[in-house]
């Protein structure tokens, strides 16, 4: 596995970035943590509220005798973890509770990545990078990310770090894969301006870029992530994605992965590790047999028609002013 800059920083991470929330107990856990380094994977991401704290601690036990310094660690602070009022958000207050929390969970003296989860509408902004800058000074974080703002609330949160003295953001998480392209629309050129490195999360889109997912289908597999999710939240989520939009997408990512003899989960990643900004996708397989077929996604390139097809298959009508942004203005 290849290693990459993060964004313009001058942190090297793997091309591949191994999620954990979907860990559930230390075996399972460290096996797929076990053989994601031994493939030269080298980036992890966790968050605090991943089941509630465990997901930090499974890993926190695996780098127990390992070398950190071989090994970049991303974690998140916003989500609640109690009942108290301050248990959750981006104040002061809940960021240096959290990132305590999160290195005992994580085992360790640093953390590499610390990422806001959420923007937090009820805190200035100039409290939360006030004290991010904070925990970097005082060596307990590396480099700072964020995850699910919008363009504007990026983008004023760097001109304000920049005007303050303060560490920038130098990372970006967002939702974004073949199924869910609106970050192309803002997100990705900002970040391309700016030097910030992307890590897409959910890169197969809860499972239907994998193979899994035909076209007759009335439902949701039983074993798939998207049943999870609805028995866990009581949405049913199958209306909204049972689209000829859907099923085009993934005809065109189920055609090219015949013709490059690659699965389609592998296609799919294939694809956000070739666009511009993106640094590693945030792949969370289950099993061993799901990582060792994302780790299929890099050593290859897909060919100029091969990446024409999907992105054809994935277009969607830009909304205004998106639309008109698209244009180029014609000399006569």
């Amino acid at each position: 596995m290849k290693q990459r800059n993060l964004g313009r920083t001058g942190l090297r991470v793997s091309e591949l970035c191994l999620g954990t929330m979907s860990f559930g107990d230390d075996a399972g856990g460290h096996r797929v943590l076990d053989a994601f380094t031994e493939a030269g994977g080298t980036f992890i991401d966790t968050a605090d509220m991943y089941a509630r704290g465990a997901s930090e601690e499974i890993l926190g036990r695996w780098l127990k005798g390992r070398r950190r310094e071989d090994l970049v660690i991303a974690t998140k602070v916003w989500g609640r973890m109690g009942d108290a009022p301050n248990d959750g958000g981006l104040s002061r207050k809940h960021i240096l509770a959290a990132v305590e929390a999160s290195l005992r969970r994580l085992n360790t003296d640093y953390i590499d990545l610390y990422q806001t989860h959420l923007w937090d509408p009820t805190t200035p902004v100039e409290e939360t990078l006030a004290t991010l800058d904070t925990l970097v000074k005082a060596g307990k974080v590396r480099y700072l990310g964020a995850s699910n703002v919008s363009a504007s609330q990026l983008q004023r949160s760097l001109d304000l770090a920049r005007h303050r003295g303060w560490e920038p953001y130098v990372c970006l998480q967002p939702l974004y894969n073949l199924l869910r392209r609106e970050a192309e629309w803002e997100l990705g050129p900002l970040c391309e301006s700016e030097g910030i490195g992307v890590i897409p999360y959910s890169p197969l889109s809860g499972g239907w870029l994998t193979g899994k997912y035909r076209r007759g289908m009335t439902s949701v597999p039983a074993d798939s992530r998207e049943a999870a999710f609805q028995e866990r939240s009581g949405k049913e989520g199958w209306r909204e994605r049972d689209t000829e939009e859907t099923w085009r997408v993934v005809d065109a990512v189920e055609e090219v992965a015949a013709e490059a003899g690659r699965t389609p989960s592998q296609v799919a990643l294939r694809w956000l590790l070739e666009r511009p900004a993106v640094t590693a996708p945030i792949i969370g397989p289950r099993t061993a047999e799901q990582l060792t077929d994302n780790l299929g996604a890099v050593g290859w390139e897909l060919t100029p028609e091969q990446t024409a097809k999907l992105e054809e298959a994935s277009a969607r009508p830009l909304p205004y002013p998106y639309d008109l942004l698209t244009q180029r203005p014609t000399h006569h």
